[in-house]
């Protein structure tokens, strides 16, 4: 692989992740699939013949999976920003993504082999950095209130149609 590409750190989940991945995102495709040998497996503590990395592309977008065991768990200080022009694609890609993992605010979850994943509108942006200081905020303050984004509600808070803070007591959006 030349350029560049980010590597996850799984205990002996990659080929597994790499397949699920690959599975939800377009123009994804697996790739070489290596093994762990003696001299490996002894540094390790994996198993000889277990799979040792994976590498794979999500919508052209490199990555190598390496199987490195339970030393270093995905935290948040990393995640992937999954970029969605409506709302189908939001509910679709929330859906599949926080399957057997766990929600979080504002657009973030947690997926089932514990990355974090931000899914939200590619309009998100040019809201948020309007020069309109009022927009930006009211958008802010709806995008608070969500687990998962909804797209509809944004636009509205930003076109100032929807008040910008929940009532007290009201859920948070999923």
């Amino acid at each position: 692989m030349k350029g560049l590409t980010s590597c996850l750190w799984f205990n002996n989940q990659a080929e597994e992740a790499a397949r699920f991945y690959t599975s939800i995102f377009k123009h994804s495709k697996l790739g070489t699939i290596t093994h762990y040998g003696g001299a490996a497996a002894g540094a390790s503590g994996q198993p000889i013949g277990s799979v040792l990395t994976v590498e794979f592309e999500l919508a052209g977008q490199k990555f190598l999976g390496l199987n490195g065991g339970p030393a270093f768990p995905h935290t948040e200080a990393v995640s992937f920003v999954v970029n969605c022009e409506d709302q189908d694609e939001i509910d679709e890609y929330w859906a599949n993504l926080s399957a057997g993992g766990t929600p979080g605010p504002c657009g973030w979850l947690k997926d089932r082999y514990g990355l974090s994943w931000q899914v939200v509108p590619t309009t998100l942006n040019e809201m948020l950095a309007d020069a309109d200081p009022e927009k930006s905020e009211r958008v802010m303050a709806a995008l608070l209130q969500m687990q998962k984004l909804d797209l509809p509600t944004l636009k509205r808070a930003y076109e100032g149609k929807e008040p910008a803070a929940r009532r007290e007591g009201s859920p948070v959006r999923t």
